[in-house]
């Protein structure tokens, strides 16, 4: 139970840290993460896994501008209680579903085509400097990531101040590899 309150309070502080921020600001670090996340990826298309973001996490437009610019497919989750993801197509293809995160309209692709990404970026709150990542208390994640294949890297997005020395963990909880932030790829 200890974790679970400690992964609780956390969370709290996160989104408390995360509303106080100016919006100047978060353009500014959603670009940067881009720059960095674009500049590492191979320039023959592939395919990446990522989140269509929220007001309150780190932004994702312009990675999933860049990756359908270079003709990378785009898979983005379709929240459900079970992992689906389904392609991005444009903007106007595009849906509010739960706790107003936008999805795609077309067809559902189910879990296991997260097995095609060569890439995956997932969203978070805080990782710690063993990857483990605090997320929003879902576990849709959890569930996800281990259909993803083998050795392909799963990065969580997130500030410099984000990456702690240690995250609370339980033993669901999928690790992640590296994390990115406004000033580059931290590994793990």
């Amino acid at each position: 139970m200890g974790d679970e309150v400690d992964k609780d309070a956390l969370r709290t502080a996160v989104s408390v840290a995360r509303a106080r921020l100016p919006e100047g600001r978060w353009h500014l670090d959603d670009a940067a993460r881009s720059r960095h996340i674009l500049a590492r990826t191979p320039t023959t298309p592939g395919t990446v896994a990522l989140y269509a973001s929220r007001p309150t996490e780190p932004g994702t437009r312009g990675l999933i501008d860049g990756f359908s610019e270079r003709g990378w497919r785009v898979l983005l989750p379709v929240l459900r209680r079970q992992p689906d993801w389904a392609d991005y197509e444009s903007w106007s293809a595009m849906r509010t579903s739960w706790g107003s995160i936008q999805e795609p309209t077309g067809p559902r692709l189910g879990a296991a085509v997260l097995a095609a990404a060569d890439l995956v970026i997932v969203p978070g709150l805080a990782v710690d400097r063993s990857g483990a990542r605090l997320g929003t208390g879902g576990g849709w994640y959890d569930r996800a990531l281990p259909l993803r294949r083998r050795g392909v890297t799963v990065a969580v997005l997130l500030r410099d101040e984000e990456v702690l020395d240690r995250v609370p963990t339980l033993p669901h909880d999928v690790r992640v590899d590296a994390a990115v932030t406004e000033t580059g790829w931290i590994v793990f």
